[in-house]
């Protein structure tokens, strides 16, 4: 992987030379208006830890509890295990308010609040326990008033490779979307099929992305995202969010924060100071027992190569990697947007980040899904007044006797057409009606037994494919069609 954030400057004599990482907020240009006040976010994964950003000034964790058994507990002044790591970093990149930072590596939901569940034991994450999380969040999400489920974590056991239906995880993952949970899923890192519970059908699953620079969408390099069809013919990811030089945090009381605070400290010595500091290092620390009798240039050298090791991107920070992190960067997406608007339905948080994503033009549509998920324009349209009627009405096509029934939302539309194969692709002979305000409705004959492409022609302009079904495949232009099979 390219990193363009190491300096190519020779090491500075007064001042260490970091990685630079736009913060997310920034890098997304997020709604600056909302920050995910009132809204829950219940996060899966190893193990926790009490990070200063979600427990300073006020804790904002609501529950912890461990799926396993193991006993584990939150303790800051404990030392952390190594599979701490992944949960920490994890709910810190969609909840942290940047407290050790100066606010500076915040999130997009630093004033959320969270509850921690722990899936692993010993670091060790078994199916059972994740399907046994997930319903647990379910059975506690009043109680917590959680709305958001996000999973960087997935199955291991051959029932997760295959049909959703085959797995307790995505079982247990759709029935959460079913009790209105907006389940986010990170769609995994190694270029093949989503597994659970990113191959459930109502989750929504996150790939990534690697460039930080989105005013140049044409140069954007996509990430080594599991991505494609699902056994069940799903096509994942929904979107794709940033999944490299992500700031997250250094987790306290660890070797690492020890060795790079120190090496943050020694970096600005002058040259005479450092060979006495440099022999002081600690043995814990693993670098060189002779560095301290090295020439003094050298001695830089080295301990910025450790700190470009590390990823130091500032002192407590360091960038990480995976789809991992591009899921809650989502999943603090989301939480904005309940914020503007508590009302929406998980199905209507899918339509509005998929309907709001920008496509990567030059990129393989299977690997992006409907693209680059738009933080500000997401939380814009989240915004916008939703009816009840509108949210409820939400949902794929549906014969009832002979007839056949779409529907689409779009407040925004001055007009909306039926194209597919059911009207040999007419962009004028089925016009949709607007039975309330931005809800549209198109009543047909049903067709014939058999699996049909559509799509919605939004003003005579725009193309989309129905957000409500989940049944889609790529066409020759680039995009996708939605499919409908009648049986």
């Amino acid at each position: 992987m390219p990193d363009p954030a190491a300096s190519a400057e020779l090491p500075s004599k007064t001042k260490a030379q970091l990685h630079s990482v736009l913060p997310t907020p920034d890098r997304l240009d997020s709604h600056p208006d909302y920050s995910g006040k009132g809204i829950t976010i219940a996060y899966l994964d190893s193990g926790f830890f009490p990070h200063p950003d979600l427990v300073e000034p006020s804790d904002r964790i609501l529950a912890f509890f461990d799926v396993s058994g193991s006993g584990d507990f939150l303790d800051r002044t404990r030392n952390p295990e190594f599979w701490h790591w992944h949960g920490s970093q994890t709910s810190v990149v969609a909840a942290g308010n940047g407290t050790l930072s100066g606010g500076v590596y915040r999130s997009l939901a630093p004033d959320s609040n969270l509850v921690l569940v722990q899936v692993g034991h010993n670091g060790k994450i078994r199916d059972e326990l994740i399907a046994a999380g997930i319903r647990w969040v379910i059975e506690h999400r009043e109680q917590y008033n959680i709305r958001v489920l996000n999973i960087s974590v997935g199955g291991w056991e051959e029932s997760s490779h295959g049909s959703f239906e085959e797995s307790d995880i995505s079982q247990a993952a759709e029935e959460a979307v079913g009790a209105g949970l907006v389940v986010v899923a990170a769609a995994g890192n190694d270029g093949s099929a989503p597994t659970a519970p990113a191959n459930a059908p109502s989750v929504l699953t996150v790939g990534g992305f690697i460039t930080q620079d989105l005013s140049k969408m044409e140069n954007l390099e996509l990430y080594n995202s599991n991505f494609g069809f699902t056994m069940d013919l799903v096509v994942k990811p929904e979107v794709i969010a940033p999944a490299a030089f992500v700031a997250a945090p250094i987790l306290p009381n660890t070797v690492v924060q020890a060795r790079t605070d120190f090496l943050l400290e020694v970096l600005e010595l002058e040259d005479e100071q450092l060979p006495d500091k440099v022999r002081a290092l600690p043995q814990e620390f693993n670098m060189p027992a002779d560095l301290g009798e090295k020439p003094t240039e050298e001695i830089r050298a080295t301990l910025q190569k450790w700190l470009r090791r590390d990823k130091v991107v500032a002192k407590g920070y360091q960038h990480v990697d995976g789809t991992s992190f591009a899921a809650p960067i989502v999943s603090s997406v989301v939480a904005q947007m309940l914020e503007a608007n508590p009302d929406l339905s998980p199905a209507a948080v899918r339509q509005i980040l998929m309907s709001t994503a920008d496509r990567v033009r030059h990129a393989s549509v299977l690997r992006q899904g409907c693209g680059v998920v738009n933080a500000r324009r997401a939380v814009e349209e989240a915004s916008r007044v939703w009816t009840p009627t509108q949210i409820s009405e939400l949902r794929p096509p549906r014969v009832d006797g002979d007839r056949l029934s779409f529907i689409y939302v779009n407040p925004l539309a001055d007009s909306v057409h039926l194209v597919g194969d059911v009207n040999a692709w007419s962009l004028t002979t089925h016009p949709m009606e607007q039975i309330l305000d931005g809800l549209w409705r198109i009543d047909i004959e049903a067709p014939t037994v058999g699996r049909y492409r559509y799509k919605f022609l939004i003003d005579g302009n725009t193309w989309v494919e129905d957000p409500a079904n989940l049944f889609k495949q790529p066409n020759i232009y680039g995009g996708f069609d939605s499919i409908l099979t009648i049986a």
